[in-house]
């Protein structure tokens, strides 16, 4: 049902996926060092998101009969200079992250792969959510960052969100 060729390309999308949350977990440890709770636990659960997209590939390859392998996950660097270049590189990632599920669909349209097309279509949508929030929050970052007063409450914003499995999509 499904081509080795598209199965091969969502195995290297589950190390990326894998990478990434260990890069939001890395960016997690970070903020919180530098008492940036609220942000830490953005990117805490931003990296449970991010596995949970990896577990969606996984289960997937499995149902069509695929074999998942694994790859190595790199390291993800841990030094950062501040909160703004935190929200950049993020936002940078989940533009790289984008392009990769883009380029599975591909791969899959000019199969005549249905199932695969229709599968990713929810990570498509997710993906423009993602690059939406993390451009916003860039956004937000560079008009807060010299105020320690708004920081404080963009930080307590941040504080509020929670890890909500999607028990339902793809």
């Amino acid at each position: 049902m499904v081509t080795e060729k598209i199965v091969n390309l969502i195995n290297e999308q589950i190390t990326n996926e894998q990478y990434a949350a260990q890069l939001y977990l890395s960016m997690s440890a970070w903020c919180y060092a530098q008492d940036l709770e609220g942000i830490g636990n953005y990117f805490r659960v931003q990296s449970k998101e991010e596995l949970m997209h990896s577990d969606k590939m996984f289960d997937y390859i499995n149902n069509v009969g695929g074999k998942v392998i694994l790859g190595a996950v790199d390291a993800p660097p841990h030094d950062f200079n501040s909160a703004e270049e935190i929200f950049e590189k993020a936002l940078e990632h989940e533009k790289l992250v984008t392009k990769s599920i883009f380029n599975i669909v591909k791969a899959a349209t000019e199969e005549s792969d249905f199932a695969t097309t229709t599968f990713l279509q929810w990570f498509v949508n997710e993906q423009v959510e993602e690059e939406a929030s993390a451009s916003l929050l860039v956004t937000k970052i560079k008009r807060v960052k010299d105020n320690p007063s708004a920081m404080y409450l963009f930080d307590q914003e941040l504080a509020q969100r929670v890890f909500t499995p999607d028990n339902g999509a793809a």
